[in-house]
């Protein structure tokens, strides 16, 4: 994982509880220590994301309590719409 990549994991780390209370169940986009767009699913975060900035400078975390829902997915190629 990068390291833009890790300090926003870390940064949805050191807050999950409290974007847990108010953004459960959604799909994060963090960039720069802030959440800038919740949405329905991961593909919706991405696409609408992309749009704005380039793929590898935001986390998309889906936000729920525990560990459950930690993935790490690195996508190197633009994504098409389908």
């Amino acid at each position: 994982m990068n390291k833009i990549l890790e300090a926003e994991f870390q940064w949805y780390l050191d807050h999950q509880d409290e974007l847990v209370a108010k953004y459960n169940g959604r799909v994060l986009v963090i960039k720069d220590g802030a959440v800038i767009g919740d949405y329905d699913s991961e593909v919706e975060a991405v696409f609408a994301t992309e749009k704005k900035y380039p793929l590898g400078t935001f986390l998309v975390q889906r936000c729920t309590p525990g560990s459950e829902a930690y993935t790490v997915t690195v996508f190197n190629v633009r994504l098409a719409s389908v």
